[in-house]
């Protein structure tokens, strides 16, 4: 695989030095998404460094669906977490289900009970937040906290046998209501949930709590180095105590990193639904998204986003990532494999009065500037043709090296051409120019006594492709956008995230361009087709600017 993963980072040193003292001999992790939604960039970099360890120490990653909470998940979602795993580049070695674990979860819960360490609670859940006090307090005892153990074994059993409704019981870890980290005091790890599991069915009616089945599901897999988000820290003594307090087959050990923050978007799964929801995006694979999905569609390439991730590298410090490196990455990864072409988005009509009519030549302009084993195309020119209606201007300032009235530019892999005339639309608007070529012009000479700077792309008129293009821009105004209470972003919306221009007119070999290909639109960025497009009415998404147009933006604000 063709990534940057092979750098170290403060994780791969504590494998290595797991590996050296002998005290593991295999490496296995896991991946351990929640089937409720699509992932994101930053699920992204959870993959990478899983999958990536897993494969550059020979050993396994296991896919494991945290599928404990029945009333969100969905097959949806597990078919496209499996989809964005492999379009990154890593084979699925296993998959599991937290599922999978229900009855041997059920079973050290029993255990637990039986050492005393867990108890059933009676009170209601807003009681339950009430008696657990604050940062700054102590929690209290729960009445039911004393119970005797005969009794806690009934009450679980009932629990499972369905005699309570939702919300009625709870299973509680009985730890310290003192403690000085929350996530110690009596944490709940069985709730009741009278739902069918998309693959338990009515089985069950009980279900274990994440921050329970997690650590329990490493043991039961085998995982060694369990890794995660930097927000998991203050639950690693709770993942540490149900390991030391119950007979687990083996002991993994968690390790946390920095969450991956990226600028000018959001990584919240609940602001990124409210978007969905609101219409805002147009779906999950909207290619404004920071989905993976969207990325996909965008046209982002799996290696530029694996190359993005190992720019920014594997720490414990939280820090915004300019939307910039992301960008960056896919440019790089394009620019030495993108077939080049000719687009003109914003047409402009240009008549070559002393072309001769009726007459077409062809051109044999090569694929790539720099690399000649990728070959060449023909290009058609005749008479007519189309450029961009920013290389025209009716009154150029000294530094405009385009096209004006009486001025001259070169055609790119044709010759110069000099503007003698324009015509105008009703409204005053040029509509056409009329221009004349100048034959000595033609390979590239530079004609005598002039010196011409610009060299303009162009489009042939006869048989030019018409289709429509999406530009696609960054999603909000802002590097760190700030919803409303309601989860909003009506200030921070960027309103040009999303341009769409039709009769946009591109060269005649594009008519049989392949779905899967990445040009490089010269002058204009790198595109490609949009799932949307058909043979009749193609649609292709700008997947990134050649050059960032937001540096003179954020130097303008600053």
């Amino acid at each position: 695989m063709s990534d940057q993963s092979a750098g170290t980072n403060f994780i791969r040193q504590i494998i290595d030095a797991d590996l050296a003292s002998g005290k593991h001999t295999d490496i296995v992790t896991r991946f351990p998404p929640e089937p409720n939604g699509h992932l994101h960039i930053g699920h992204a970099k959870s993959i990478w460094l899983n999958f990536g360890i897993a494969r550059d120490y020979g050993g396994r990653c296991t896919l494991r669906y945290d599928d404990t909470n029945p009333l969100k998940e969905d097959e949806e979602f597990v078919e496209a977490i499996e989809r964005d795993v492999r379009w990154l580049g890593y084979d699925i070695d296993r998959v599991a289900h937290a599922s999978d674990y229900f009855d041997q979860l059920y079973e050290f819960a029993l255990e637990l009970i039986r050492k005393g360490l867990a108890y059933v609670d009676s009170l209601p859940a807003d009681r339950i937040r009430e008696f657990r006090g604050t940062l700054t307090e102590p929690g209290r005892n729960s009445p039911d906290r004393d119970n005797s153990v005969e009794k806690n074994l009934a009450e679980f059993e009932r629990m499972r046998a369905g005699e309570y409704a939702d919300g009625e019981r709870v299973l509680r870890a009985r730890i310290d209501m003192a403690s000085p980290n929350i996530n110690m005091r009596d944490p709940v790890i069985y709730r009741i949930r009278h739902h069918n599991h998309q693959r338990t069915g009515d089985h069950w009616c009980i279900y274990p709590m994440y921050d329970f089945t997690h650590g329990l599901s490493d043991a039961i897999e085998g995982v060694t180095h369990s890794l995660c988000t930097l927000e998991f820290e203050d639950h690693r003594p709770l993942y540490d105590w149900f390991i030391d307090n119950l007979t687990v087959p083996s002991r993994p050990r968690q390790t946390e990193f920095s969450r991956l923050n990226l600028g000018f978007t959001v990584m919240s799964k609940r602001l990124l639904t409210r978007l969905v929801d609101d219409g805002v995006m147009d779906g999950w694979d909207d290619p404004r998204m920071p989905t993976i999905a969207g990325l996909r569609r965008r046209g982002f390439t799996p290696a530029s986003v694996r190359n993005f991730i190992a720019s920014v590298g594997i720490t414990r410090k939280d820090n915004l990532i300019d939307m910039l490196a992301l960008e960056n990455a896919v440019r790089e990864d394009l620019d030495p494999v993108a077939p080049r072409a000719m687009a003109v988005l914003r047409p402009l009509r240009v008549i070559i009065e002393n072309y001769p009519e009726g007459e077409t030549e062809t051109l044999e302009v090569p694929n790539h500037p720099k690399n000649p084993d990728m070959g060449s195309r023909p290009v058609t020119l005749s008479r007519e043709i189309y450029i961009e209606q920013d290389d025209f201007m009716l009154d150029p300032p000294e530094k405009f090296f385009r096209l004006g009235p009486g001025r001259e530019v070169r055609l790119r892999n044709a010759f110069v051409i000099r503007c003698v005339g324009l015509e105008l639309d009703e409204s005053g608007k040029v509509d056409t120019i009329r221009c004349k070529y100048l034959p000595e012009t033609r390979s590239g000479v530079q004609p005598e006594g002039r010196r011409v700077k610009g060299i303009i792309h162009w489009v042939n008129a006869g048989d030019a492709v018409d289709v429509e293009v999406r530009l696609y821009d960054r999603l909000f105004l802002e590097a760190v956008p700030l919803p409303d209470d309601e989860g909003r972003f009506s200030r921070d919306l960027n309103p040009d995230s999303l341009e769409v221009l039709g009769n946009c007119k591109l060269e005649a070999s594009l008519a049989l361009a392949a779905s899967e290909t990445r040009y490089q639109f010269e002058r204009l960025g790198y595109f490609w087709q949009d799932r949307d497009s058909t043979r009749d009415a193609p649609i292709f998404n700008r997947i990134v600017t050649l050059r960032d147009s937001w540096a003179k933006i954020d130097s303008r604000n600053n």
